[in-house]
């Protein structure tokens, strides 16, 4: 439970500074918002690659493998959310409930998967 629990607390952080740079991006840079989500959404990859690698797995084996894996798992994460989102709209749910549901989903599943296979100790 506590690496669960620093997962969680990693996600929330690299969350944060998506949609940091994401507003900053729109509103003072004036980028598209498409452009500043993809950008919003690299930077808190990486935020959340190098915290869980660190605070959350205490992983020790090469950094790269690890990365590679870890965004598979990030996008393979995305789509699943994004199916889940859809999928709570068309049933009638309010998309931000949708999304709310389809976080702690993808927040399980993609635990899961980093902590047996992005950050394995190789």
């Amino acid at each position: 439970m506590r690496r669960l629990a620093r997962y969680a607390l990693v996600g929330a952080a690299a969350t944060a500074a998506h949609y940091a740079l994401l507003a900053a991006a729109v509103e003072w840079g004036r980028w598209p918002a498409w452009l500043a989500s993809g950008a919003g959404a690299l930077l808190g990859a990486q935020i959340a690659f190098w915290a869980n690698r660190h605070y959350t797995f205490a992983h020790r084996a090469p950094w790269w493998p690890a990365w590679c894996r870890f965004h598979v798992t990030a996008g393979a994460g995305a789509l699943l959310g994004m199916l889940l989102v859809e999928a709570g709209v068309r049933a009638g749910l309010h998309y931000l409930l949708a999304q709310a549901a389809a976080t702690l989903v993808v927040m399980g599943a993609t635990f899961a998967a980093n902590r047996a296979w992005a950050f394995s100790p190789d």
